[in-house]
C-alpha cells in the first residue's frame, strides 16, 4: 500500500502550455501577497500556525510573515529569472 501511494505523489502534472510556470510563479506570488495582508490584519499578540512540509507549527505572527516575504522574494525573482532571456 506505501508503494502505491508513494507513485501518486510523484504522478508528473500534465502541462497544459509552456507558460504553465509563469502562471504557476504568478498564482504563489498573489497567494503569498494575501497571507501577507491578512497576517497583518491580525493583533500582535496572536499566534498563528505556518506550514512547514506537511506539518503545522505554532509561531508569532512576525515569524510568519517574514517568512512569506522571503518566499515571496524568492518567487519574484524566479519570475524576473523566466522573463529576462
Amino acid at each position: 500500500m506505501e508503494a502505491a501511494s508513494a507513485s501518486s505523489l510523484s504522478a508528473p502534472v500534465p502541462s497544459s502550455s509552456p507558460s504553465d510556470p509563469k502562471l504557476h510563479l504568478l498564482k504563489e506570488i498573489r497567494s503569498y501577497e494575501i497571507a501577507i495582508g491578512e497576517l497583518s490584519n491580525l493583533p500582535a499578540s496572536r499566534n498563528v500556525y505556518q506550514k512547514n512540509g506537511n506539518l503545522f507549527f505554532r509561531t508569532t505572527i512576525q515569524k510568519a510573515t517574514s517568512s512569506e516575504q522571503k518566499q515571496l522574494n524568492s518567487a519574484k525573482a524566479q519570475l524576473q529569472k523566466l522573463n529576462s532571456p
